[in-house]
């Protein structure tokens, strides 16, 4: 595991729920035709152990991109959604456990048959957006 990987697993189990909290308000509203074009294949990660999230986040963009981010980085202008986490070849997600928190609870809400407005509750109660 490497050292960044490692300061976000400590900061997340260390620091109190609600810390993580995004300010941006509303989660946002799916874009229409959203794809998973942007999301780096398995092989093309730096951070190999993120590739079965990343497979997962890959089934469900429209869904993902409905969800806000909760690890801070959806302060950034350039980030629409969660799935902007998982875009690019630097995709943050690769080292973030918030993010691939997000993106696992997501992937097997959506399994069970959850809409979107279910998830986005299941993932506020959990990364303590209230």
């Amino acid at each position: 595991m490497q050292r960044r990987e490692l300061l976000s697993l400590a900061v997340l189990a260390l620091w109190p729920r609600g810390l993580f909290a995004s300010r941006r308000g509303p989660h946002p509203e799916p874009r229409p035709g959203i794809t998973a074009a942007n999301i780096p294949a398995a092989a093309d990660l730096t951070h190999k152990n993120a590739a079965r999230t990343f497979d997962q986040v890959r089934q469900i963009p429209q869904i993902v991109d409905g969800i806000h981010c909760h690890c801070g980085c959806g302060e950034n202008p350039d980030y629409y959604s969660l799935l902007s986490c998982y875009e690019g070849k630097e995709a943050m997600a690769q080292h973030c456990a918030i993010c691939q928190g997000q993106g696992r609870l997501a992937f097997s809400l959506w399994r069970e048959g959850k809409s979107l407005a279910e998830i986005r509750i299941a993932i506020d109660e959990e990364y303590g957006d209230r």
